[in-house]
């Protein structure tokens, strides 16, 4: 069981910060002890750094983004492979230390380091595809083109549901594109931030990186965290998380004129039309509530059904749900893991009270489970409820296993209903109707930055651009053309005539 931690160089006690070859914090600036959700064993110790270490460290990591911009971008994608293959040396032991200090499944985990290796891929090709355009200029003898520049320090907070992939989504296209990275991991799960920290540090001592072009950052929110918002040396903060942590982010970092790539909170929902694939649709459904025990930024929360199917979809859902083995997320015969901790579990409890008193019912689960097994106190039964789409409740991304259901009449409903919360991140329609599925990805459609049709709203690919609008932020990470936002575009003007003729065709003669 150990075995992964001793692989992966976790030790008992261990430094929260690292600019590569130096590690930086003390018990002096406090201890992060890290328990797992699975057992509720002391995983190992965390000590954070200072901010005096945060300056250390941003003074490397500037450094380094000085000398690595004037790399070739593919010898910068070659480090990228070599980051990957050496994810797939320790993609299972990495992949079970997600699984064992988050509390997701062993296979989800196993997963989230397999979208680390594939973006990993992702930037490699796009080392030797960082385009600009070409334009024809108004006036004669003239040339304009576009380009992009390396940008700076990209600072990434990532959230403790995908303590490494969100990582890589950022950091692996950040580094193609001639950047430096500072990672301040979640202090739910700053073991996994260790962990691939140690990882990469292998492939820049073997090939004499620059100092401080990978590096970690792990300590308290009001002192090093706020430094990282309002420093003037990190051009870009990516930031992923819940919708007031987002807000904090743009406003301080704004302020400075800073940019901000926000990946916020989810809302999501299905529609399952009268036209549905019933069992595919209740598929998706129930991997979509309760994988990651409803812990995704993708989570379906709402699930809004046709009436004419409504009992049939409610039925099949609660033998599904009857069906769910919940336990040890490292036994991959348990559909369902813990909860990343108690206050989750609390959360998920006052939710629920609030919905019964807003006039909604709860149809399965919602217990909080005990006993053998259960020792952690953070496994819970996921639960279906009925609820009406205004409820306040249901307007809020509960950051749990919560399925609330819901009727509609017309597929103009259906969107009204869909659309009809703060949230805009990911969306999905079951039905066979062409019509209905042209028309929820038309403009009167999904008001999401993800619309599936015949798919559930969890599991993007990372070849598409992910993220959303409204209060998710906006931003978006990962494939397409997002790599943009991790630099500098720049119009270029030549002139190769001997004259100097004006644009707008001005005139002025000496």
């Amino acid at each position: 069981m150990k075995d992964f931690l001793k692989n992966l160089g976790i030790e008992a006690i261990n430094s929260g910060g690292s600019t590569g070859e130096n590690w930086f914090g003390n018990a002096g600036n406090g201890v992060i002890d890290v328990f797992s959700p699975v057992d509720g064993k002391l995983i190992a110790k965390v000590n954070k750094v200072s901010t005096e270490d945060y300056h250390k460290i941003v003074d490397t990591c500037n450094k380094a983004f000085k000398e690595w911009r004037k790399v070739p971008a593919p010898k910068r994608g070659e480090i990228v492979r070599q980051i990957g293959d050496k994810l797939r040396v320790y993609k299972q032991d990495l992949g079970m230390l997600v699984s064992y200090e988050m509390g997701k499944s062993l296979q989800e985990g196993l997963g989230e380091v397999q979208e680390m290796i594939d973006i990993c891929d992702f930037a490699v090709g796009l080392s030797r595809q960082l385009y600009g355009l070409t334009m024809h200029s108004e006036r004669p003898n003239h040339r304009m083109y576009e380009q992009y520049h390396p940008l700076g320090i990209i600072g990434v907070i990532s959230a403790f549901n995908f303590p490494v992939a969100v990582w890589a989504w950022n950091s692996m296209l950040a580094v193609a594109c001639g950047d430096s990275t500072l990672w301040k991991p979640s202090s739910k799960v700053p073991l996994c931030g260790v962990a691939v920290q140690k990882i990469i540090n292998q492939v820049s001592k073997e090939n004499n990186l620059p100092e401080g072009l990978f590096s970690l950052l792990i300590g308290n929110g009001k002192d090093v965290g706020e430094e990282l918002l309002h420093d003037k040396r990190i051009p870009l903060v990516s930031a992923t998380g819940s919708t007031r942590v987002g807000c904090r982010v743009a406003e301080v970092v704004g302020k400075r004129f800073g940019r901000s790539l926000l990946e916020l909170g989810g809302n999501n929902a299905i529609i399952i039309s009268q036209d549905a694939n019933i069992k595919t649709a209740v598929m998706a459904s129930v991997f979509g509530a309760v994988g990651t025990a409803g812990q995704r930024c993708t989570s379906t929360r709402r699930l809004i059904i046709h009436e004419s199917v409504y009992e049939k979809v409610k039925d099949a859902l609660l033998t599904a749900y009857k069906g769910l083995k919940i336990g040890n997320p490292l036994d991959q015969n348990n559909h369902v893991g813990p909860l990343i901790d108690v206050d989750a579990v609390k959360t998920m409890q006052n939710a629920i009270v609030e919905l019964k008193k807003e006039g909604g019912k709860v149809l399965f689960g919602g217990e909080v489970l005990s006993g053998e097994g259960y020792e952690s106190g953070c496994y819970v039964v996921p639960c279906i409820a009925e609820a009406e789409n205004h409820f306040k409740i249901v307007q809020e991304e509960t950051f749990a296993p919560i399925l609330y259901l819901m009727k509609y009449g017309t597929v103009e409903e259906a969107i009204d209903l869909q659309n009809g919360v703060p949230q805009g991140l990911s969306s999905a329609i079951f039905t066979n109707n062409f019509i209905e599925a042209e028309k929820f990805l038309s403009c009167e459609g999904s008001d999401c930055g993800i619309a599936n049709v015949n798919i559930g709203t969890s599991g993007a690919e990372i070849g598409g651009a992910f993220g959303g609008e409204k209060e998710t932020g906006g931003g978006r990470e990962s494939g397409s053309d997002s790599w943009k936002i991790y630099m500098r575009r720049q119009t270029n003007t030549m002139n190769f005539g001997s004259s100097l003729p004006l644009a707008q065709g001005i005139k002025f003669d000496l």
